[in-house]
């Protein structure tokens, strides 16, 4: 090889990789970035959830907890085992205990006897996605019976009746996709939002 074919080889492939750094590194990504802007802006932005001030409190995908001392005046997501303290965004995954593990049996049997007494139940009764985690540990919804377990409980807590509480859950039950793909779900941090919204008025 030449020098001349060697300069000219190298010119070609150094621009070469600055027309596809421009083009694949900064104009495709601000394209997609801009069609998701326009298209799906709530979902480009992480489907963020605000409260009644404004202020982003989580998002519709990313369950969260809601314990501490309040925690009976609200209801509660599903365990976690993302991260040390559960509900890790940066953490997802499940426990990785099969049912016959005597550590899972336990933690569910702790949790079961928990949430029964919390919500004035028997034990046999409490729903399995109230002592179970999700694959991912950040699973944002409950199922209606999970849900309407709790009414009674966040309903003495804040002075509400019951009958308006349930009402609640009832207007925050999402139906399966399309009418039969997977079950019906209530999301509880818009469940929350709708409490808080409810008590203040």
């Amino acid at each position: 090889m030449t020098t001349r074919s060697f300069f000219r080889s190298t010119g070609v492939a150094v621009r070469l990789t600055l027309l596809s750094t421009v083009v694949l590194g900064i104009a495709y990504p601000l394209a997609v970035w801009g069609v998701g802007q326009v298209a799906f802006p709530a979902q480009a932005n992480g489907s963020t959830i605000t409260d009644a001030s404004g202020k982003v409190v989580g998002s519709s995908l990313i369950g969260q907890s809601f314990d501490g001392k309040s925690a009976d005046r609200w209801f509660q997501s599903r365990p976690s085992a993302a991260g040390e303290k559960g509900y890790d965004a940066n953490a997802s995954s499940g426990s990785n205990l099969g049912p016959s593990n005597p550590d899972l049996t336990k933690a569910i049997e702790q949790r079961k006897a928990a949430v029964a007494k919390a919500d004035g139940v028997d034990p046999a009764d409490v729903p399995a996605d109230a002592v179970t985690a999700s694959g991912s540990g950040l699973d944002p919804d409950v199922s209606p019976m999970s849900a309407l377990q709790q009414v009674k409980r966040v309903a003495a807590a804040r002075g509400l009746s019951e009958s308006a509480v349930r009402r609640l859950v009832e207007q925050h039950t999402e139906s399966p996709q399309l009418g039969f793909l997977g079950e019906p779900v209530v999301n509880v941090l818009e469940l929350n939002l709708a409490l808080a919204k409810a008590s203040a008025s």
